[in-house]
């Protein structure tokens, strides 16, 4: 497949770049994408809930009253789970939620997610660019120009290019990472994906 590299005011540079056929153009595997987008979700958890059992509840280390006599149940503390403001039964504890991908796996989800973008010709090659200083403004007359405003967006840069991630990281809807850290979840996450130029030579490189 064969996509026009686009300049920054709209126009067609007349240079194309050719998609390999081996990342762009797979037979999608939606397990795998199953996969890559639940280990994804599931890595973002804090897993630090926690509530307080009856041994760690202040107070109650008296017997509220006597055992026999007094015609009502005994008690035996006021921490009980039973009471208000007792200790809780079986409440969440501190725990790790990360879940492990096999890298094979891993590589083919990333594949199954760049082949659908293709196919639904939501890839936008871009030239090179960079900010001499970050400016929101340059960066939404970008996405005015390619006809994407207001579209959830990702760009692919090749590296860290600091100005023009603060030029679009206040932009609702955008968001700019290196293409070699994208993960599946973020290559499906988004209405348009844009590619600078070198982005696409070291985004296919790091499926080799």
């Amino acid at each position: 497949m064969k996509l026009d590299v686009y300049k920054i005011d709209g126009t067609k540079t007349g240079e194309q770049v050719e998609l390999s056929k081996d990342i762009f153009e797979i037979e999608p595997n939606d397990h795998a994408l199953y996969l890559a987008v639940k280990a994804y979700l599931a890595n973002q958890r804090q897993g630090t809930h926690k509530t307080k059992e009856r041994s760690e509840v202040r107070g109650g280390g008296k017997k509220p009253w006597r055992q026999k006599g007094r015609g009502g149940a005994r008690a035996g503390s006021i921490r009980s789970p039973l009471w208000i403001g007792g200790g809780t039964i079986f409440g969440p504890k501190p725990r790790d939620y990360r879940q492990k991908l096999n890298k094979k796996v891993n590589a083919l989800a990333r594949k199954s997610a760049l082949s659908y973008k293709a196919k639904n010709n939501q890839i936008i090659v871009l030239e090179d660019f960079n900010f001499e200083k970050p400016k929101t403004k340059d960066f939404v007359n970008i996405l005015k120009a390619l006809n994407i405003d207001g579209k959830k967006t990702l760009l692919l840069t090749n590296g860290t290019l600091e100005n023009v991630y603060k030029s679009g990281r206040n932009i609702e809807r955008v968001n700019i990472l290196e293409a070699n850290k994208a993960s599946a979840y973020e290559l499906l996450n988004n209405q348009v994906l844009i590619l600078q130029k070198s982005a696409l030579t070291l985004l296919e490189s790091t499926f080799n």
